[in-house]
């Protein structure tokens, strides 16, 4: 969310960015209602005070006559609408939850992903001596992959890892986890089942509540109990990152400025519904609805050159084991309008998958600046005593399907094996994974 009293401040600047966006909100409209909003509010206010100041005067007064008076007197006071005061607080919410950060100054103005920009190579497309397969081809034929059988038992885009593939793909998280912690970052398992606010405060609810056509995330159709044995009136949901349960960890909390950074990970299975992606990479690992991932967060004091500081350190983490799992890859700044609303500044980053061709996202990082900490209501002390909400970043560390793809392919062999990469070896205790023939 943006503080209200900054839109008023900056229409224009809200304006443009809406723009750049691509966001679908009328600023004065939003800025008419709320203008109706606090009209209501106040004259609401004033009504219970006058009424308030009214009775008190009519149980100290003298007689019946004055009594009377002071009734008649009540009569007359004018009542406001309470349905409409929350009929537009309702609209307000709603065009409220619309409200796009002003991206940082070095944000590329775009309309979509085409318009991001390259800011960073490491390595070159490795050029093989053979037409190199792709990681479908190399999973059938090592026995480490099954799209059929993952297609029967979980549906479309289902799929089993197998054999030496999960080794792989948990060395490729554990190695992750060990990393993040050698960074500084405290490691936690989070809850994947959640609650709609911690969805809604991280900004994956597009708006105040779940919206089945709109968000890629699964809502779980059984009601839970409460400990009373009632049935839970909460609705619960499956993350699509870890990100939503590691901020909400610090929702309604009030922290020290010298707690700042708190620096978290968190290794979790990720479920997504890819509504918007039907078409899209249909076979393969690419774009799949469950997988595993180690996800960075970061909550910072709201200064947004430490808070710039803190995004480049964690986008170097990622990039730097790329490197050391020896992936090709590059870093993107996010366009604007490839920027979901809520984004003050974001990167992506692309490894080359050889068999597949082309450069596939492998991770994303994004400085929101206060925008999620004011839908969680996560606060901290500064070093004047006043409370301020924190900034709060993300980036993926490491995602099990998309590296498992680039380092199959990318280290495949002419006869179909695949070298472990060296910084893998120790999870996976072999150097090659060959056909088991």
């Amino acid at each position: 969310m943006v503080d209200v009293k900054f839109i008023r401040d900056h229409a224009g600047e809200v304006k443009e960015a809406v723009k750049n966006k691509g966001i679908n909100l009328d600023v004065d409209e939003l800025l008419r209602v709320d203008k109706e909003r606090v009209a209501l509010m106040r004259a609401t206010e004033l009504f219970n005070k006058s009424k308030n100041e009214l009775n008190d005067r009519i149980s100290k007064a003298a007689g019946n006559e004055e009594r009377k008076k002071l009734i008649e007197e009540g009569r007359g006071l004018r009542e406001p609408d309470l349905n409409r005061l929350e009929e537009i607080k309702r609209k307000f919410d709603e065009l409220m939850v619309k409200v796009p950060t002003i991206p940082s100054p070095d944000t590329p103005i775009g309309k979509s992903d085409a318009d991001n920009k390259e800011i960073f190579r490491w390595g070159e497309p490795k050029k093989f001596n053979f037409e190199p397969k792709t990681h479908v081809e190399l999973g059938k034929y090592l026995d480490i992959l099954d799209f059929d059988k993952g297609t029967k038992v979980g549906g479309f885009r289902g799929y089993y890892v197998k054999n030496d593939g999960v080794l792989l793909a948990m060395g490729i998280m554990m190695y992750a986890v060990h990393k993040m912690v050698e960074k500084g970052f405290r490691p936690m398992i989070p809850p994947t089942l959640v609650k709609g606010f911690a969805l809604f405060g991280s900004g994956y609810f597009k708006g105040l509540e779940y919206d089945p056509e709109a968000d890629e995330i699964y809502e779980v159709a059984t009601s839970d109990k409460e400990l009373t044995g009632e049935t839970s009136k909460d609705k619960k949901f499956l993350v699509g990152t870890a990100e939503p349960s590691l901020l909400a960890y610090f929702s309604d909390e009030t922290l020290d400025i010298k707690d700042l950074p708190v620096k978290v990970c968190g290794y979790s299975q990720c479920y997504r519904s890819e509504i918007g992606s039907y078409s899209k990479d249909v076979k393969g690992l690419y774009r799949v609805h469950e997988f595993m991932k180690v996800e960075q967060v970061a909550l910072a004091e709201a200064d947004v050159e430490k808070a710039d500081k803190l995004q480049n350190e964690m986008t170097g983490i990622s990039g730097e084991m790329h490197e050391e799992l020896g992936l090709p890859y590059r870093r993107l700044q996010i366009c604007t309008g490839d920027m979901s609303p809520g984004k003050y500044r974001a990167f992506d980053i692309e490894a080359w998958l050889p068999g597949m061709k082309r450069w596939g996202e492998t991770g994303s990082a994004s400085n929101f600046l206060d925008w999620q900490a004011r839908r969680l209501n996560a606060k901290y002390i500064d070093e004047t005593g006043e409370k301020k909400y924190v900034y709060m970043l993300n980036n993926t560390a490491l995602p099990s399907p998309r590296i498992l793809i680039a380092i199959i392919e990318n280290y495949q062999t002419e006869d179909g094996s695949v070298v472990v990469p060296e910084v893998l070896r120790k999870y996976i205790g072999k150097e090659i994974i060959k056909a088991q023939r």
